[in-house]
């Protein structure tokens, strides 16, 4: 995708791009209620959660990135996973998806080039279901989780507490 002089590839997450994804997700953590977390987390701290999205299997990380002109490195715009909906065994075959921006990368088409990607390539693994968690108000996931074919199948009530307030947890099922 292009945008401007600049070039959107999706890729799978490599070790290298750790520091840029934990910079994304604490600013989920501090600023919003998107994630329950509830404190900020280091590189370090956030390893075992890339080791656990390998490029193979049902557990992907995907990333996109930008390079703009003369650019060295790649500017992480996002990314999107999908994880082990559960623990037990007997959901092996069902994921839970999420996708987190750069807070200035929104309204660019690319959390839709995300979940394009992490879709195709859990086409080729054992994958029955995909569900997402989403704490309304939150428009601009609910309409992308739509865009996809989620539906909505229920809510949490005032299930997470953060920022001196609970919290709503919106779920949607994708049959894959």
């Amino acid at each position: 995708m292009s945008s401007g002089r600049t070039e959107v590839q999706v890729r799978p997450g490599v070790e290298g791009d750790l520091e840029a994804l934990t910079d994304i997700y604490n600013h989920y953590v501090r600023e919003t209620p998107i994630t329950f977390d509830t404190a900020v987390f280091t590189p370090e701290e956030r390893r075992p959660w890339l080791l656990s999205h390998p490029e193979d299997g049902p557990h992907r990380l995907m990333v996109a990135a930008e390079a703009g002109p003369g650019r060295n490195s790649q500017r992480i715009l996002g990314y999107a996973t999908s994880s082990a909906f559960r623990p037990k065994p007997a959901y092996g075959t069902s994921v839970e998806v999420t996708v987190y921006l750069a807070p200035d990368a929104g309204r660019r088409g690319i959390g839709i080039l995300l979940y394009k990607a992490l879709f195709e390539a859990l086409t080729q693994e054992d994958v029955h279901r995909a569900y997402a968690g989403i704490v309304p108000p939150n428009e601009a996931s609910r309409r992308l989780h739509e865009r996809f074919g989620f539906r909505h199948v229920g809510t949490y009530r005032e299930v997470g507490r953060k920022f001196g307030r609970y919290w709503d947890v919106a779920w949607y099922e994708k049959e894959l």
